[in-house]
């Protein structure tokens, strides 16, 4: 064996050894590579930072944007609003919906994006219905996975592997090439987490609301007179379908009705007593054409300037504090009603959040006007202000700032609607195969920046960086194993075993050993290291190369038996009362069934 050969199995070594124990966060892990490679003389210098400027790399870069666009905009939670009507449904046919409509979206958008806020809508149902999550998380990350195996841009596995090819010789994948082969991964997946859900954990003690202290803030709002409330009975609006919204209270002619029933028809001047978080208390203020309560800035902006532009401009300069109230504080004792008076004249109250500790606090909330509920030593009060008060609210004595929120990503239908009609218009102009993945991704991108539907500063905050330094770190392995002739002679090695061999030994054993790879390996860096491997070893059985294309791509991807194999595992795995055996086993399973359904599959496109 050669010595830039050693040097090469070196290199690989100490890097997924890197990977395997987390010695450092995988962005750390792509600089030593690159730097090792070139000090080696493995790669030049060029090959060495040829990653940050790869087609893939830019596509993934530009996906993950449109993903943060799609989440920012209120794609995803549009396309996800329906699901809260599944409560009433058996768990038996929950789960498969829940799953389908995973693997859907993440056909399309960032997987670990959807999980994500398919998190939080389990999270919410859960604390809600009393349906356990841990029945749920598992699944729908199994799912993601799945769906983003469905499409060439459903994962950045998909286009690392079609790029690694490229460049090696083989034809190019197209948009959904391979999706029926998915589907059909999918379609058993299904069939066998539903059956498999009677061995998932149930939920215990574990509970995100108390975990974190995450509490909901009391406010009051009233009903516009354009308002598209007006006429609706509870159980049509959202004060019924979003199950994180409590109505408490309704008021209508100074009639108070506690706890009001979902018949009740809404009408203008109704006034509504709401338990909500952070979040949706700004939707409301900004969607639902409803007025927190007395907030009377917003009117008196509009009389003056006569203007929608202005109202939009002055109100972007404004953020929410949440500010805690000490022993002392002179606000204390003082009702929603009369905070105004005592506060800045552009400090706007909106909401109180009671303290724990009060007895039988919803009750009391109900029995309550929100006029007469008064501020307590450590309860918190959110305001709305801007930032040029902001001094004055921190030299208030007995009083401190929590945390400053930026305005919540709550925006209107035309940019919602606007920013899907742009996914749509990249999927189609890279399905039809008018433009590259990147070039409309990259076009997509460009819409959304030049029509003021996505600001670059959410893009600096938002962009996981560290899968964009692992691509671009990754990809020089590729021309190093080629340049050293490590991946012909790892082909050698194999065409020596498998030689004489059926072809679906060949395929199987290829798929197997990527999928272990990629259980503790990164899925990104497991494509890039077996790519090339699987590229020779057909070459040199004068056999097609897309079938060895897609058993890596699906192979990579399909990390299931270990809660470090993939991004939307190690998201569930400490929420959802998970431990490592379910992963193994329930995983393990599902990885051995799609080995051998795959290895027939791909076996017959030979």
């Amino acid at each position: 064996m050669e010595s830039e050969i050693i040097l090469m199995f070196s290199v690989l070594l100490v890097t997924i050894v890197l990977f395997v124990f987390e010695v450092f966060s995988i962005d750390k892990i792509a600089f030593f590579i690159i730097v090792s490679l070139i000090l080696l003389g493995l790669v030049t210098p060029e090959e060495g930072i040829s990653g940050f400027s790869n087609p893939a790399t830019i596509a993934v870069l530009a996906l993950m944007i449109l993903a943060i666009a799609m989440e920012e905009n209120g794609v995803i939670q549009w396309l996800t609003s329906g699901m809260g009507k599944v409560k009433s449904l058996p768990l038996y046919i929950m789960a498969p919906i829940f799953m389908f409509v995973t693997a859907g979206i993440s056909a399309f958008i960032s997987t670990t994006a959807v999980v994500i806020v398919f998190i939080k809508i389990i999270n919410q149902l859960a604390d809600k219905y009393k349906i356990p999550q841990s029945k749920l998380l598992l699944p729908i990350s199994f799912a993601g996975i799945l769906g983003g195996s469905c499409t060439l841009m459903g994962t950045s596995t998909n286009l690392i592997v079609n790029a690694v090819s490229k460049d090696l010789g083989a034809e190019s994948l197209g948009f959904f090439e391979f999706s029926v082969l998915g589907l059909i991964f999918l379609g058993v997946s299904v069939l066998y987490m539903t059956l498999s859900l009677h061995w998932l954990p149930w939920d215990k003690t574990k509970n995100l609301g108390k975990d974190y202290e995450i509490d909901n803030y009391l406010t009051k709002v009233s009903i516009n007179p354009d308002s598209e409330l007006i006429g609706k009975k509870i159980q049509d609006s959202f004060l019924f379908e979003n199950p994180e919204i409590s109505l408490l209270q309704l008021i209508r002619n100074n009639r108070v009705h506690n706890s009001p029933g979902k018949y009740i028809t809404l009408k203008e001047g109704d006034e509504l007593l709401l338990l909500c978080n952070l979040e949706n208390l700004a939707r409301i203020k900004t969607s639902e054409n409803l007025s927190v309560y007395e907030d009377k800035k917003t009117e008196a902006i509009v009389d003056e300037n006569e203007g929608v532009t202005d109202v939009k401009n002055e109100l972007d300069e404004h953020v929410f504090v949440e500010i805690l109230m000490l022993p002392g504080a002179s606000l204390l004792g003082k009702t929603m009603g009369s905070l105004r008076s005592f506060m800045l004249q552009d400090a706007i109250p909106l909401a109180i959040k009671k303290r724990k500790t009060l007895i039988n606090l919803k009750e009391r909330m109900v029995r309550s006007s929100m006029n007469r509920l008064v501020l307590k030593a450590g309860d918190r009060l959110l305001v709305e202000v801007s930032k040029e008060k902001l001094p004055g609210l921190q030299s208030m004595e007995n009083v401190v700032i929590l945390q400053e929120f930026d305005k919540v990503g709550v925006n209107s239908k035309f940019k919602r609607n606007f920013s899907l009609a742009v996914l749509i218009l990249v999927i189609f102009l890279a399905a039809m195969g008018f433009l590259s993945i990147m070039v409309s991704a990259l076009t997509g991108v460009c819409l959304l920046l030049l029509t003021k539907n996505l600001e670059l500063n959410t893009v600096y905050k938002k962009v996981n960086w560290q899968i964009f330094f692992l691509l671009a770190g990754m990809i020089p392995l590729g021309f190093a194993m080629h340049n050293t002739g490590t991946d012909v002679w790892v082909s050698d090695q194999l065409l020596g075993f498998l030689s004489n061999q059926p072809d679906y030994i060949i395929i199987g054993t290829l798929f197997l050993v990527t999928m272990f790879l990629s259980g503790v390996v990164s899925n990104n860096a497991t494509a890039i290291i077996m790519t090339p491997v699987a590229i020779s070893v057909a070459q040199g059985m004068n056999l097609d190369f897309k079938p060895f294309i897609l058993a890596i791509m699906f192979a990579a991807n399909f990390s299931f038996f270990t809660p470090m194999g993939y991004q939307t595992n190690t998201l569930i795995y400490g929420i959802g009362n998970y431990r490592f055996k379910h992963f193994l086993i329930i995983g393990g399973l599902l990885s051995l069934i799609l080995w051998l359904l795959a290895t027939f599959l791909l076996t017959r496109m030979l």
